[in-house]
Formats: C-alpha cells, structure tokens, sequence
C-alpha cells in the first residue's frame, strides 16, 4: 500500500513528548513502511549495544585527568557468550583480578566501578561526562575515591566483590543498562553502603537512564552524591534508603 493510504492516529500530537514508539498510524491493517523500517534499524542497534566492547584504552585517557589509579578488571564469563548465557560468571571476579586486591591497602569512602554490562555503548559515552561532575564533588566534600575500576563481562553483583576487595564504604557502579529500542545508550547507576560479597539487589539504590536523551549527568551526579551522603549518614542502602531529596518536611 502507498502511503497515500497512511491512516494517522488521532493521538499522534503525542509523540512530540516521548520517543517512544507510539501514535504511528496504520496503512489497511499493517505498519506503516517508514515506521517498520525504524523499528528494524532500532532493534540493530540494540544489538549492537549488547555485543559492543568496553573501551579501555579511551576511557583510561578520558579518566587521566582525575589523578586516580585505574584498574582493568574481568568477571568470570571469560567471553561474551559465556556472560550471556552464564550471568552468575558476570557477578563474580576473576581470580586474576581479585589478585590486584591481595596487598593492604587504605580504606576508600567510595569506590567507583565502571561495568560494561549489556552495553558497553553506554558507558563509553556516559560515564566520563559523569564523572567529570561527580568526582569533583566527593573531592570537595573530602571523601576519598578508590582506584577507578574498568570491568569486562561484568554485571551489577560484580561491584560487591570489588567494593569489598578496595575496602570501601560505598561502591558506586556504573553499567550499562538492557537497550531499549529508543535508548541502547543507558546507564544505570547501583549504589551500595558496605559492599561485601553475598548482598541482593534489595542492598542497592539505583539511578536509571542517565544519557543525553535521559536523565542529564548534573542532575544524575546530584542524586548521586545526595545518595551516598545520606548512605553515610544513616549507614544504609537499597530498599531503607528513600530518595528524600526535594520533598517538602
């Protein structure tokens, strides 16, 4: 059918506030032609995202600037098959990497750990730019930041073994979220107070869809920092700890 027989859909005003995909018509019984064809290529890239590659070299000269040690870190899914069909792998540590933890060191306020998860993408856009806000505040609130930690193969469990094996109060990690077909470019972001091996995800506070097109890296390193200074207030995290910011008392 040509689109001469498009028929629209009376809510289509709406799109104008979303980029989902919603309102895009009909021609007889079938998806319009233009709106398959963008369906097609967002699931390509959503694909894509699953299958792309923490940049390692880049994201270690983007971090330079921080002054901070960055470690390369692996799961246990030794290759991106094993991680998807074996996510518990994804959770733990390798043993060559928990061997980077075995000398004494200092206890850290915060450890960061940078996972590429389902989408590598993600990160590599997102996390220097917030970064380049957050670690300014920590500096300036004067708590102090481990070793920056890059992880392959990895999922959100894995910063438990991390944060513990920095001895850090709070590890803040950042991994890229399932792609959406509108937003294969998500980061999450999983605070947890006390990080140890075994915790659930009921330990975690997390801070969804930060990316340009999402939640905007001020406003995502304000909730951030908010979180780990009421965490360190209360000694707490994940399902105790309210997002209280901006509420009236």
């Amino acid at each position: 059918m040509s689109d001469e027989e498009l028929i629209n859909d009376p809510l289509a005003l709406l799109r104008e506030f979303t980029a989902a995909r919603i309102a895009i018509g009909r021609v007889g019984n079938s998806i319009p032609l233009k709106q398959s064809m963008e369906f097609k290529l967002a699931h390509a890239h959503a694909r894509d995202a699953v299958y792309s590659v923490l940049d390692i070299e880049g994201l270690t000269q983007k971090f330079h600037p921080f002054r901070l040690p960055v470690l390369h870190l692996h799961s246990q899914a030794t290759s991106r098959q094993k991680f998807l069909k074996r996510p518990d792998l994804g959770r733990k540590l390798s043993e060559e990497s928990k061997e980077q933890f075995t000398e004494p060191i200092t206890s850290f306020g915060v450890a960061i750990i940078i996972a590429d998860g389902l989408s590598a993408t993600a990160v590599n856009e997102n996390a220097p730019g917030l970064l380049k806000l957050l670690i300014p505040m920590l500096d300036a609130a004067k708590i102090s930041v481990a070793p920056l930690c890059l992880v392959e193969q990895a999922r959100v469990a894995i910063g438990d073994d991390i944060g513990h094996g920095l001895n850090a109060k709070l590890s803040v990690l950042l991994i890229g979220e399932r792609p959406g077909l509108s937003s294969a470019d998500s980061m999450g972001a999983y605070l947890t107070y006390d990080p140890k091996p075994g915790l659930t995800d009921e330990s975690r506070n997390c801070i969804s869809n930060i990316r340009k097109g999402g939640l905007n890296y001020k406003q995502a390193a304000g909730k951030i920092f908010y979180l780990i200074n009421e965490a360190f207030k209360r000694k707490i995290s994940g399902v105790n700890l309210k997002d209280n910011a901006g509420l009236l008392s």
